[in-house]
């Protein structure tokens, strides 16, 4: 099975060929963990998930290393351990942060593996490889690619030829479109942070330039080159991440490691909206995965509607997409009750292995649902993460809706000849605040419980 893949890099679809097939290896960017996971993060960890999976479909499990890192060293999650500090929580500075960090990390694990997200294989987090990080720093300095300058260091960006070309912007570009930090130690505007000095009162870590703590970026560099080395295979993120993060771990990694190629395959994934708009609190419209899982909403019906959209395509989650996700997981998984997978079907793996086209995949699923192929199903829908045992029982309903759907439509069918809706009103209200979604089209009737079914509002009907 031939993969091709979106090469952010070189801005073309390109056959994957892994260094080593033995050993292939995927670096992902993971979250900075001060809060709760929003919807948005979540894209990135089920795009990637589904890739992984299709990896290891191909090349073996064994010969698949997965790598996601966690962004513990943060302002935010500073703030957070000095509140909890001066109201009076017990334990060093240190020590709360960190407890702060394990406390968000296990919400992230949960709420994505709620979403049926496999772990990778290595989890590191930024405070665990501040060695690594000082010692890549130090071997810049001495290359003449980063230089010192009161209490930071900084990489030199006119030391690297090749700064912009993932993001296809010019230096002048890039200062023209980014807010660039201005300060009298930078020999270059656009020269970013390798270290930075800590004050006495937040974290910090002892180093050759004081005592302080790592630049954002060079933390990727250096987990990714302890796990993976100097050169790797795919390299995946948001394209928010794109420039500077992305753009910066490049030069970085290339001039500390110059014989290597860092990552051959560059992949992003587009953002995430909600009912058409962009994402955010002003809007009100913004919402964390553990929010959707307490209202109700089962997280294979996130992954799933998360799916339906290609990885390099705008998602938009809507409450008609979210009923519909549920309505054809709820058909599949009664069609599978029971069956043994077979093989995964070759259009669906060729689906996924076509750029991690989940959605074409999709479209497979229900030809194959349409088809009765059970077994089918069951297995294509496995390579994505879907009907798996671990995200099943949440489509059980003990309520048969089947004699409701029959007089609504007896009664409708009244109503036309009579031209009196006022029961066919009655009943859909009725119906709709207890929680079932009510479909009337020329074929007939159909009643779907959602997630805040409630049959005990149907007593009487």
């Amino acid at each position: 099975m031939q993969i091709h893949l979106t090469n952010s890099k070189t801005r073309k679809k390109e056959v994957f060929e892994p260094i080593d097939p033995k050993n292939v290896r995927l670096y992902v960017c993971g979250p900075t963990v001060y809060d709760r996971a929003h919807l948005g993060n979540a894209r990135p960890v089920l795009v990637f998930d589904v890739l992984q999976r299709l990896l290891r479909h191909v090349y073996g499990d064994k010969n698949v290393t997965y790598v996601r890192n966690f962004t513990d060293v943060d302002d935010k999650i500073n703030a957070t351990a000095v509140s909890r500090k001066e109201a009076g929580a017990p334990g060093t500075l240190e020590e709360l942060v960190h407890e702060r960090s394990n406390e968000t990390i296990d919400w992230y694990l949960k709420d994505m593996g709620a979403l049926g997200a496999e772990e990778p294989d290595h989890a590191p987090r930024a405070t665990e490889y501040i060695a690594p990080m000082v010692a890549m720093i130090e071997d810049l300095i001495a290359k003449g690619h980063a230089y010192a300058a009161e209490g930071h260091v900084l990489f030199a960006v006119d030391s690297y030829k090749d700064y912009g070309k993932l993001s296809g912007r010019s230096v002048d570009d890039m200062i023209a479109g980014a807010r660039v930090e201005v300060a009298p130690y930078k020999k270059n505007p656009m020269d970013f942070v390798l270290w930075k000095p800590s004050t006495d009162d937040l974290p910090g870590w002892n180093s050759p330039w004081g005592r302080g703590r790592p630049g954002w970026h060079i933390e990727c560099s250096a987990m990714s080159h302890e796990l993976l080395g100097d050169s790797f295979d795919i390299h995946g993120g948001g394209n928010d991440l794109t420039f500077p993060h992305h753009e910066n771990e490049i030069a970085q990694s290339c001039c500390a490691n110059p014989k290597g190629e860092f990552a051959r395959y560059w992949l992003h994934n587009e953002m995430l909206q909600v009912e058409g708009k962009k994402m955010s609190k002003s809007l009100g419209n913004f919402f964390t995965v553990r929010d959707l899982l307490d209202q109700g909403i089962p997280g294979e019906v996130v992954r799933f509607v998360m799916l339906s959209t290609h990885y390099r395509k705008p998602m938009d989650w809507t409450e008609k997409k979210r009923a519909e996700a549920e309505t054809t997981l709820r058909k599949w998984r009664g069609l599978i009750e029971g069956v043994e997978a077979a093989e995964v079907p070759t259009q669906v793996l060729s689906a996924i292995a076509d750029d991690i086209n989940t959605a074409g995949a999709i479209a497979e699923l229900h030809k194959l649902a349409s088809a009765g192929d059970a077994a089918g199903l069951k297995a294509g829908a496995a390579l994505l993460g879907l009907l798996s045992d671990d995200l099943g029982g949440w489509d059980a309903v003990s309520f048969d809706l089947s004699a409701l759907e029959t007089r609504l439509a007896e009664v409708r069918a009244s109503a036309m000849e009579t031209k009196d809706f006022s029961e066919v009103d009655r009943l859909k209200t009725a119906l709709i605040e207890a929680g079932v979604e009510v479909r009337m089209s020329k074929a007939g009737v159909e009643l779907v419980p959602g997630t805040a079914f409630d049959e005990t509002k149907l007593d009487g009907l």
